[in-house]
Parts: structure tokens; C-alpha cells; sequence
């Protein structure tokens, strides 16, 4: 009896990611293919399921050459104060909100690029 495509991905889906690059290396062996062809598959997956998301977090990777800007935008999207706000931004990369809606998260990232930060969406 065959493997079905179900059956095949179910199967990698209970696997630890160290059996994952297992399988990755016998597959590069047994069809002479790399890891770059072989994992093409295996990166849509996580792609995917990112846009299925409905919670994310707002981290703050960089402040940019604008740091009050980029404190000034904190302290309203947060509700901190001067200091904290000041510790936070310093502190980046550092999660601002975590657990927010697409929305919120992507008006969020809009304000803090618009005042000069790096912002990425978990």
C-alpha cells in the first residue's frame, strides 16, 4: 500500500527537527537534489500558516537614527512612561505589545516605522 501525500506530511509533522535535517540529508543522497530544492516545500508551510494568524507581537528590532521619535510612538501605543518608554526603545530588540490582532499590529508597525524604528511582526 502506497503513501499518501497526507500520510507523508502528517508523518514529518511529528518529527523533531533534528530528524527533519536527517531526512533532508538522505533525500539530498537518494535523488541528488540540495537543501535548497529539498526545503523549498518545507518553508511554504510556515508562510502559510503566518498568515493564518490572528495574534501577534509588535517587536521593536531596531530604533533607527530617530530614538525620541521612536520613544514618543512607544509611549502612546503603550501607555509608559518617559522612563520605561526610554528603557524599552534601548532595549530593542524588545517586544512592544505581544498577543494583538493583524490590525492593531499592522497600525502599530505603521506608527513606529513612520517615526523611524524597525519593526517586525511575529
Amino acid at each position: 500500500m502506497a503513501l499518501s501525500k497526507d500520510d507523508v506530511l502528517n508523518a514529518i509533522a511529528e518529527m523533531s527537527v533534528m530528524d527533519i535535517v536527517e531526512l533532508i540529508s538522505a533525500m539530498e543522497e537518494k535523488f541528488g537534489v540540495t537543501a535548497a530544492v529539498a526545503a523549498a516545500p518545507a518553508a511554504a508551510g510556515p508562510a502559510a500558516a503566518a498568515e493564518e494568524k490572528d495574534e501577534f507581537d509588535v517587536v521593536l528590532a531596531s530604533f533607527g537614527e530617530k530614538k525620541v521619535g521612536v520613544i514618543k510612538a512607544v509611549r502612546e501605543a503603550t501607555g509608559l512612561g518617559l522612563k520605561e518608554a526610554k528603557d524599552l526603545v534601548e532595549s530593542a530588540p524588545a517586544p512592544i505589545k505581544e498577543g494583538v490582532n493583524k490590525a492593531e499590529a499592522e497600525e502599530l508597525k505603521k506608527k513606529l516605522e513612520e517615526a523611524g524604528a524597525t519593526v517586525e511582526l511575529k
